[in-house]
């Protein structure tokens, strides 16, 4: 992987295999990547199905640690220059899965992380949650939501499980602004407590000698 790759990660939340949840996902992250290289940058890119830690997930909620390969995603989600999320919609929310995974990552390592959101369920009716739950979720965390959000009912995929009508240009939308706000975003200064300077340098500094 190139040092100026941006990483891409996507977390998808569906239950069941296949789920109509990875398939948007899956959508959401072509769009986006084909954006991104368009503009010339390369992606590195992660993609992180929840059903797989659903158990270390819920023994880090009882033990506060959590386990390899948990820690590993929520690595790759803290140092993401992009994320691509997307639940279904369960009693007019994001599903337990997806807040329980949420509530296992510090609440300031999104601050600035550009995020697409975006959701599936059965009917239209279902797609205000967006806004409502998953927009609201991730303003708390200060990450950066692009404007457009994805919700896909069943209606809105074709025979073949491609994206049609409405919903294609909404992916299109949506990764274009996400591609925007990844590659505009500024590269975070390395904080100067990181740096230790000496104590001899930092009197020389002062023309202090050492007594």
């Amino acid at each position: 992987m190139s040092d100026s790759a941006l990483r891409l990660v996507v977390v998808a939340a569906g239950l069941s295999v296949p789920s109509s949840t990875r398939l948007l996902a899956d959508r959401a992250t072509d769009a986006t990547v084909r954006q991104l290289r368009h503009s010339g940058r390369e992606v590195d890119l992660r993609i992180i199905e929840l059903r797989d830690l659903a158990r270390e997930i819920a023994d880090n909620l009882v033990t506060g640690f959590p386990a390899a390969e948990l820690r590993e995603a929520i690595e790759a989600v803290t140092a993401a220059d992009g994320l691509i999320t997307v639940t279904p919609i369960f009693s007019a929310s994001y599903s337990g899965l997806f807040k329980s995974f949420m509530d296992v990552i510090d609440k300031d390592a999104l601050t600035g992380c550009p995020v697409l959101i975006a959701a599936t369920g059965g009917t239209a009716r279902h797609s205000l949650a967006l806004e409502h739950a998953m927009r609201p979720l991730f303003a708390h965390l200060r990450a950066v939501v692009a404007p457009t959000a994805v919700f896909a009912a069943t209606e809105d995929w074709g025979s073949t499980g491609d994206a049609s009508g409405g919903l294609a240009i909404r992916i299109a939308r949506a990764a274009g602004e996400l591609a925007d706000l990844m590659t505009s975003r500024p590269v975070p200064e390395r904080a100067a407590a990181d740096t230790v300077v000496p104590f001899e340098e930092q009197l020389a500094a002062l023309g202090i000698g050492r007594r």
